[in-house]
């Protein structure tokens, strides 16, 4: 994995996918830009003259795949890729301060959101607070202080692909470590950009 941007990545239908991207970000305060990439992110899914480079259908054995495909000069976003292998998923973790938007472009992902109830320190209580499967076409969002999550592969054959853009690169996060009960660890957590070819 490298720690650096990586050069704008073109793929099939990368014109129409950037422009209909910018027109969302464009639209207003945070909880408009999201609502509108949710809508935008589902029709760039299913519309067939947008086609993801081949890489980002190959998973990596020992981590879940974060590709960047673009970053926006203009606007500071960040597209990337993830290619989660059978099984493959992530810890309860924030993205932070950062909204999102995520949406399953291929295979499906179980998504568990999780409710902050207490804060000691590096300490943190969680409780699960509703979990969903989500499909191909699929897209939802994160704001925060409603940022924590996990996302998952829960398929043992299959590979799935999803698309998160954030609204600035997002290089950290907080991952959070179960301790007891509802008691997590928070550590702090670099990310990385696998390289997309």
């Amino acid at each position: 994995m490298t720690g650096s941007a990586q050069p704008d990545v073109l793929f099939d239908g990368h014109d129409k996918f950037i422009a209909a991207v910018d027109a969302a970000v464009a639209s207003g305060d945070e909880h408009a830009i999201t609502a509108a990439l949710r809508n935008t992110l589902c029709e760039m899914i299913r519309d067939p003259e947008v086609r993801l480079p081949g890489c980002v259908y190959e998973p990596i054995a020992d981590h879940y795949a974060r590709r960047e495909i673009y970053r926006s000069p203009g606007h500071g976003y960040s597209i990337v890729a993830m290619t989660w292998g059978p099984g493959q998923g992530t810890p309860v973790h924030d993205h932070c301060g950062l909204w999102c938007v995520e949406g399953v472009w291929d295979g499906e992902l179980e998504i568990t959101q999780f409710e902050l109830l207490e804060r000691d320190g590096d300490r943190f209580r969680f409780r699960a607070a509703g979990g969903l499967q989500a499909g191909a076409g699929s897209a939802g969002s994160l704001i925060p202080p409603h940022e924590y999550h996990t996302i998952g592969n829960v398929s043992g054959r299959s590979v799935a692909v999803s698309v998160h853009i954030y609204k600035a690169p997002m290089d950290h996060c907080a991952k959070f470590v179960h301790e007891q009960g509802e008691w997590y660890r928070r550590t702090e957590s670099c990310l990385s950009v696998d390289r997309a070819a």
